[in-house]
This record gives structure tokens, sequence and C-alpha cells, in this order.
């Protein structure tokens, strides 16, 4: 597969973003305020949101490859890159769903998968 990365975009004057948990915080409790299933459902419906992003995924990377001969080119790699972007920020959004103290349970858990691949302490 050839090299599908696009430069970064240069910096902007554009205020600096919020804390990434501090985000995926305020993010969870509109989600909790506004979910029209709550309880055991509305967590397992949460969890498979990410089946959907992952499928968006998909969508994208076959629309920017022309892989639908019916459809032809309907996406740009930029479109793949925010889909996935869509991926990481419901799966950070469920882990706090699941737990009150994402941050700590995600470093924990890449500690661990750092370690394992690439055997650092």
């Amino acid at each position: 597969m050839s090299d599908h990365t696009t430069p970064a975009p240069a910096p902007t004057s554009a205020p600096a973003p919020a804390d990434l948990w501090d985000t995926v915080d305020a993010l969870w409790t509109w989600l909790e305020t506004h979910q029209p299933v709550g309880g055991e459902q509305g967590v397992l419906l949460r969890m498979l949101k990410l089946s959907e992003e992952v499928g968006e995924v998909s969508e994208a990377v076959i629309g920017a490859t022309g892989q639908n001969p019916r459809k032809g080119t309907t996406h740009t790699w930029d479109d793949v890159q925010a889909e996935l972007c869509d991926v990481v920020i419901t799966a950070l959004v469920a882990l706090r769903t699941l737990t009150p103290e994402p941050r700590e349970m995600f470093a924990r858990h890449l500690a661990r998968v750092a370690k394992r691949s690439l055997g650092t302490p």
C-alpha cells in the first residue's frame, strides 16, 4: 500500500484545545444528560456505537480508493483521518462510561502495551 499521509496543517492562531480528558468528560456528561435510553441498555448501545464508527472508517477507505465501481471515488484520505478520530473519541467516551477514572485506566493499559510491544519499562 502506498503512503497516503498528508502533511500536518500549519499552526493557526486558534486557542489551544482543552485538555483531552476534560473534553472526554464533558462529552460523556452531555451524552448522559441527553441519552434517549439509559441504564444497562444505554451502556450497551454506547459500546455498539464503536462498531458504527469503525464501519464509517471502512466506508471512507472504500470511498477514498474508489473500490465501489457503482459509486467511484467518494471520499478523501482526510475523510478517513476524520473518521479515525471519531473512533478514538467514541472509544474514550465509552471508556469514561465504564469508569470514572478513564485517564488512569488508559495510562496503565498503554504502559502494558508499550512494555509488551516495545520492551519499554
